[in-house]
């Protein structure tokens, strides 16, 4: 059955830049304004399985005092929704009076099949303890575990790790956090696509600390998460874009806030680089979304945009250039500063311009001269795909079967020699098998973090 929208919920707005002040999701919306957002239904995934996502955003809800009631007149006074301006003007809500405990309703949460997971990932000899504290699950990769230990955290009062009250937004959203992006890391995005939908529209006063320019309760990890989830979730590519856009806006009023301040007072200056990093982040990631839209031209303009960027941030941005086929761009956006994310760089565009024999040199000398164990075990890799086309498979097989004893188990590797086991014999199947059972041997080094939870995919099963 589709889901219904609320009645006051607003047509779609045409997508803005971050500079569109006047449409900030940080000034509120006149009380006796028609696009005062009402109470309505709580979206839970148990109502939208298998439903038709509506085509319009829908307008957060305010939190009832139970689940499924309406809001409570007490409610409904203190909501920012229903405060008259004198009221906002003489008073300022309590978080005392934020409750957030429709996030603590089992139904909000899936069980994980383990459909999908292979058997040597099953046997109980090499999970982890159920006692184990959810930090360290996340901390040595067992995602799968985590998640689940994160919703059992959320809906039942097991230890001083659950949520005192739903009034304990920190813990709560933390928790919410971890099961989200542990169900992304677990290839269940699709499930968490749908959690997500519970949190609706986070730009709602509900989620802010005061009115106007006010500090936001979740964190600004989980927007950004949220964003392209939800955008996953009610499938409509076009709302994570606006979402990032929504994201930039904010961060270009923090930081101009912030810039006054330092003028007027001086210092300020780690929270400025933070919300200058935050916002080439988002830059990034709009970029992304554009490229799973299959947007490239759209890509490409905005990536045209976009400041130099440094760190991480340089290679990915690096890597999206590469996406749209622009092979020189993707040299030139490199500074000379970092010689090691340059000859990464120029590896990778070796192998985007068919010529293997040249990056196969490339990441050999990255072997020799890199340091740290986790980025030598991805030019290895790289090393071993460019072999591989180069017609030397023996050689491709040697080295990537030589990571995997080293303990190291990520998406690619495995799927790589898998796929060299298919074009190796015609008993691929054993082999793969075999390889599940040695990753499920794997056990946390101490060093790092493995990602240790797998499904079939990872080893092409």
């Amino acid at each position: 059955m589709p889901l219904t929208s609320s009645p006051a919920s607003l047509a779609r707005r045409s997508t803005r830049g971050p500079l569109d002040i006047n449409d900030s999701p940080l000034i509120p919306s006149s009380p006796t304004s028609p696009s005062t957002p009402r109470s309505s239904q709580l979206l839970s995934p148990s109502s939208t399985t298998g439903s038709q996502f509506p085509s319009q955003p829908r307008t957060p809800r305010l939190p009832s005092p139970t689940p499924g009631s309406n809001l409570s007149f007490a409610t409904a006074q203190t909501s920012p929704s229903f405060r008259t301006a004198a009221s906002t003007l003489s008073t300022t809500p309590s978080l005392t009076q934020k409750d957030f405990s429709y996030l603590l309703r089992p139904e909000v949460y899936h069980p994980l099949t383990l459909l999908d997971v292979p058997p040597p990932f099953r046997v109980s000899s090499v999970q982890p303890d159920p006692t184990t504290p959810l930090s360290e699950l996340v901390r040595s990769g067992h995602f799968r575990s985590a998640a689940i230990k994160a919703a059992q955290l959320l809906t039942t009062p097991l230890t001083s790790e659950s949520p005192s009250s739903g009034e304990d937004y920190a813990r709560i959203f933390e928790l919410v956090y971890t099961r989200l992006a542990c169900l992304t890391l677990c290839n269940q995005t699709a499930l968490a696509a749908q959690e997500v939908k519970v949190l609706e529209d986070l730009n709602s006063h509900y989620y802010r600390d005061g009115d106007g320019i006010a500090t936001h309760l979740v964190p600004w990890e989980l927007r950004v998460l949220a964003v392209r989830l939800q955008g996953m979730g009610f499938n409509d590519a076009r709302r994570g874009v606006m979402g990032y856009y929504d994201l930039a806006r904010e961060a270009r009023l923090n930081l101009t806030a912030l810039k006054k301040q330092r003028k007027e007072d001086g210092g300020f200056e780690e929270e400025i680089k933070l919300w200058e990093s935050r916002l080439a982040d988002l830059g990034i990631r709009v970029a992304s979304a554009l490229v799973e839209m299959e947007d490239l031209e759209g890509a490409t303009r905005h990536l045209q945009t976009l400041k130099p960027v440094t760190g991480d941030l340089q290679l990915q941005k690096a890597l999206l250039w590469l996406c749209v086929g622009d092979v020189d761009a993707a040299r030139s956006c490199i500074g000379d500063e970092d010689e090691n994310v340059r000859n990464v760089v120029q590896g990778l565009a070796f192998m985007a311009d068919g010529n293997y024999s040249d990056a196969v040199k490339v990441f050999e000398a990255l072997v020799t001269s890199g340091s740290g164990d986790e980025d030598v075990a991805m030019y290895k890799q790289n090393l071993g795909v460019c072999l591989l086309y180069c017609g030397k498979m023996d050689e491709a097989r040697t080295i990537l079967s030589s990571l995997v004893d080293d303990s190291h188990s990520f998406h690619a590797l495995t799927f790589n020699l898998s796929t060299i086991y298919e074009l190796c014999t015609e008993r691929s199947r054993a082999l793969k098998i075999g390889l599940a059972e040695q990753v499920a041997q794997i056990r946390h080094s101490g060093q790092g973090m493995v990602g240790w939870e797998k499904v079939n995919g990872d080893f092409k099963l």
